[in-house]
């Protein structure tokens, strides 16, 4: 396992194929401010150059996923020029875009509270796993704001409806609710937090890390387009699988009747 230590506001871990990016402000509940920020971009971008990462798991220590902005940040962003507000809540939102995009399998294990940005940083995830003491909420309208970076991605997860109610409500729901809204694609107890993440991990390492990579391109492509401007794009896109190594050793193994070589035991 290797542990990466250069960071002030989050512990890194790469375990073979897996890296594991915890939040690390407890006694904040996690918030996030300037700092972490500008660290999870760093990270994120080399783990998106490193090939030995195929999955990331994103988490919180303590008893919180994520409180949403650091109250005593937002105390100095308040005296901010526009400029560096929109500076700020720049970097935020190249944030998200990065996190969305990776070409890698992301999971949000959600421990506890992700309360506004929080419940941004979880959307961005191509899976959200949450345990029974998960809370979320959008909850910015509260403070005279509005969730307007993480908007983009909350409203492709779970649609304008679902983002109607909660954007302009900003109440709480829990695991479960969150699950019926389909903010979540799993709600389940605390004590199973860890094995449905691996169960998941699993599932995600025995399949091709190019393809996986192709499809997170493929959706993010497709679903911003017409349907008669992706033909060409949709069709080169299985044709050029097809013929790459890992097409190839991917539809041997089926035909074979053993497993790729990708996959982990």
């Amino acid at each position: 396992m290797q542990k990466i230590d250069s960071y002030q506001t989050i512990k890194a871990t790469i375990d073979k194929n897996l890296a594991t990016i915890v939040m690390n402000r407890p006694e904040v509940h996690n918030a996030f401010n300037e700092t972490m920020i500008r660290e999870l971009l760093d990270l994120f971008t080399q783990l998106a150059q490193d090939e030995q990462t195929r999955v990331i798991v994103l988490t919180g220590e303590g008893k919180s996923f994520c409180a949403g902005a650091d109250l005593m940040w937002m105390k100095e962003v308040v005296h901010y020029s526009y400029e560096q507000n929109l500076e700020e809540s720049l970097r935020l939102a190249a944030l998200f875009y990065l996190m969305y995009t990776i070409p890698k399998p992301t999971i949000a294990r959600v421990n506890g509270a992700a309360i506004g940005g929080g419940a941004g940083l979880a959307s961005v995830c191509d899976f959200v796993i949450a345990g029974d003491r998960a809370k979320f909420s959008l909850s910015e309208v509260k403070l005279g704001l509005v969730p307007a970076v993480i908007s983009p991605y909350v409203v492709k997860r779970v649609g304008e409806r679902v983002c109607r109610e909660l954007f302009l409500s900003g109440r709480r729901i829990d695991a479960q609710q969150a699950l019926s809204l389909g903010i979540a694609n799993r709600a389940v107890a605390q004590g199973e937090l860890d094995s449905a993440v691996n169960e998941l991990t699993q599932q995600l390492l025995s399949s091709g890390p190019q393809a996986l990579a192709m499809c997170k391109d493929l959706l993010h492509k497709v679903s911003n387009a017409k349907l008669e401007d992706v033909q060409r794009y949709t069709a080169e896109t299985i044709a050029s699988l097809r013929i790459s190594e890992e097409g190839q050793e991917g539809m041997a193994a089926f035909f074979e009747k053993r497993k790729p070589n990708w996959a982990t035991e």
